[in-house]
């Protein structure tokens, strides 16, 4: 049972490991990091699903060279061809995630990937950034009735909503979509988390944080603000080097960022006013009313021998004025919180 949407519903953050080309064109990689990625403490390990003749063509010109960037130099089809996951190896890779207690995930980059994947029982759908404008792929990904979790990165508010409305159109409403920045890695005056509660309202789904930044600060702060799913890529090491290790994380890091967003969860319940148990146990350490001074019977009460200290066993500081100028109606030691039927 994928359990994206049941852990969503709990108020629990869903954590994605990304492997994409982090398994260095090995599949004993990818099943290590399967295996590290659900130690760590994700719920989710996830693949691409494409080839490079399924995203581009065999084409050397201008339009076809990547200029800039950590990819600069190389051609599309020769960097999907080093990073695209063999579709031989994912059934294998989905069997150790259920071996292991992790989610298998996906991203389909058409319709073709889609229907492999409905023949390996893949039980959601991850839309990439980049194809994000692709509504033709995202209708038929949304028709299998499956979770749709829909990357957002460089999209327009016009063109997310394109995407929600191309699910619902399918009358797929289980969707997620992720916050992202489209830069590897992404620097964080780009990242505009922010944006996470405010497609939150603005489309009425859960949103959730794709991040490319390093580290984990990005993942928590965008946990603080309501994100439910964080996706982050996860490589065995940086020094095994992969189209996208640069800006991934290392199973021990990912194992932390995994901790602060648990942490985070517990710093984040719903809002309440109610004392917890440990407080309720100090609610005896605040101010209250005291005798500073004996205080003969019959004496009026006086700045002079009565203060507000702690601890809090006499009447509450707000009713000091109330005290003030009152005749006590017997002896008061120094020391002795004062009550109503004192005076």
């Amino acid at each position: 049972m994928f359990r994206l949407m049941e852990k969503i519903t709990k108020g629990q953050v869903y954590i994605v490991a990304e492997m994409s080309a982090n398994h260095g064109e090995k599949l004993e990689n990818g099943l290590e990091i399967v295996r590290r990625a659900a130690e760590a403490g994700a719920d989710c390990v996830k693949i691409q699903t494409y080839t490079a003749d399924t995203l581009t063509i065999d084409c050397d010109n201008e339009y076809f060279r990547i200029k800039e960037g950590l990819w600069a130099g190389r051609t599309l089809y020769d960097l999907y061809q080093e990073a695209g996951t063999p579709w031989e190896w994912q059934g294998r890779i989905k069997q150790e995630c259920e071996n292991c207690g992790v989610d298998f995930l996906s991203t389909p980059f058409d319709s073709t990937a889609v229907d492999f994947l409905e023949g390996l029982g893949c039980e959601a759908y991850k839309i990439a950034s980049f194809e994000l404008v692709d509504i033709p792929l995202i209708e038929y990904a949304a028709s299998k009735g499956k979770p749709m979790i829909i990357s957002c990165g460089m999209g327009s508010v016009e063109e997310i909503q394109d995407a929600v409305d191309a699910c619902r159109r399918q009358g797929n409403d289980q969707i997620v979509l992720l916050k992202c920045c489209s830069e590897y890695p992404a620097d964080f005056e780009d990242m505009r988390l922010r944006n996470i509660p405010d497609m939150m309202k603005r489309f009425q789904v859960p949103t959730g944080l794709s991040d490319h930044s390093l580290g984990s600060l990005a993942a928590v702060v965008g946990v603080s603000l309501g994100a439910c799913v964080v996706e982050k890529h996860f490589c065995l090491s940086r020094e095994m080097k992969t189209p996208d290790s640069a800006f991934s994380m290392e199973p021990e890091e990912f194992a932390r960022m995994v901790e602060d967003i648990r942490t985070a969860e517990r710093l984040l319940v719903p809002p309440s006013y109610e004392l917890s148990g440990r407080e309720r146990e100090s609610m005896v350490f605040r101010r209250s009313l005291f005798a500073v001074r004996d205080i003969g019977e019959g004496e009026c009460l006086t700045a002079e021998n009565i203060r507000c200290v702690r601890p809090g066993y006499g009447a509450k500081p707000k009713d000091y004025s109330d005290f003030l100028g009152k005749p006590v109606k017997r002896t008061i030691p120094r020391g002795t919180p004062l009550s109503p039927e004192m005076i």
